[in-house]
């Protein structure tokens, strides 16, 4: 069966690429940096950038033969770099490696570029940072260094008081810096690193910075370490204490809200509770509720009495008979008998007490 073109122009564009994409995840050179002239490293990548074992090989120009690195360093499986002990380094001597791996059948290999191994010295941290009082607002600024040639170093002091913002750095071609003129209501902080000077190598590697020293505040850094703990107290101990009593307070003013309004905002008290008494128990008789003697209310009781006398009072007979004339005058004529009288409707009867 046939196999169109179509498909193995890409399969072998793959298979040609393939080492040469391998080459480009590979390393793309080698770093020695040589500490304190007690050993030395050589590192050509990480676990992440490299997807083979790579083996290294080193030797010194005019030396013989070519030798392979007996203390790899590995990350997770993968070889990123070799340790060389001070037996194996030869200063002033120029410095070759060669990195060598294989890959799906093909063979990879890179080489370094020469180095000089006195370029590549990174001297150890100074230790041993002291500070003496010269004289009035004077201070000066001693150490001492791990690095063997004492005479090949220089040095630099950064320092910064607390109420600074930003550090100052000093080069100092010895040992010794003098601090000219100082606060003593500040306290300050200094560090000091060194590197290998112009006379002995030509590198720019500095060693890391020392572990520092402060002064101020009684010219010790015990006043420092007081006032550090001073304040590691206040921070974890009374601020979480008052948070707590804080949250505390608000959690007992929500639970007692309404008594606290009551407090704040007093109500109307409601009187009708103070007289159910009265209506249910005594039935509205206020004597009995408010216990009044009943001595005292039979002496309140009217002891006397009095006759009923009625009183009728009639008008005379002169102020209710009517005047009469001739053309008022009543049925029956002149001669008529008079009639029966009748009783006046302005009769009254008055009863009296």
């Amino acid at each position: 069966m046939a196999v169109p073109a179509a498909f193995l122009a890409p399969v072998l564009l793959l298979c040609g690429l393939g080492p040469r994409l391998a080459a480009a995840h590979g390393p793309t050179g080698v770093e020695c940096v040589l500490f304190n002239e007690e050993y030395m490293t050589c590192l050509w990548g990480s676990r992440e950038t490299l997807t083979t074992n790579y083996s290294l090989y080193y030797w010194y120009e005019n030396r013989s033969p070519v030798v392979e690195c007996k203390r790899y360093l590995w990350d997770r499986g993968v070889s990123i770099g070799c340790h060389f002990n001070q037996s194996e380094i030869v200063q002033f001597q120029p410095f070759h490696v060669l990195l060598n791996a294989s890959l799906n059948g093909q063979a990879l290999e890179i080489r370094s570029k020469r180095m000089e191994l006195q370029d590549l010295v990174k001297p150890g941290a100074p230790v041993n940072l002291t500070i003496r009082n010269m004289s009035s607002n004077q201070l000066q600024l001693t150490w001492s260094s791990p690095y063997p040639k004492a005479q090949c170093l220089e040095h630099a002091v950064k320092y910064k008081s607390n109420k600074d913002t930003s550090w100052i750095e000093h080069g100092v071609k010895g040992d010794i810096f003098s601090f000219p003129s100082v606060d003593y209501e500040k306290y300050y902080t200094f560090y000091v690193r060194s590197k290998i000077n112009s006379y002995c190598g030509s590198t720019q590697l500095w060693s890391e910075w020392s572990v520092p020293v402060v002064w101020g505040r009684n010219t010790t850094s015990k006043g420092l370490a007081e006032e550090q703990l001073q304040w590691f107290w206040i921070h974890t101990v009374l601020v979480p204490i008052a948070s707590c009593l804080l949250l505390l307070v608000l959690v007992v003013l929500l639970v007692r809200m309404e008594r606290v309004w009551v407090i704040l905002m007093p109500r109307i008290p409601n009187p009708s509770k103070n007289f159910d008494e009265l209506f249910i128990t005594h039935n509205g008789n206020f004597q009995e509720w408010a216990g009044v003697p009943k001595d005292m209310l039979e002496s309140f009781k009217p002891n006397y009495s009095e006759s009923i006398c009625y009183v009728s009072e009639l008008p005379s007979r002169e102020s209710h008979d009517p005047q009469w004339d001739g053309s008022n005058r009543p049925p029956g004529g002149p001669g008529a008998p008079a009639g029966p009288r009748e009783h006046s409707p302005y009769q009254n009867n008055y009863v009296g007490v």
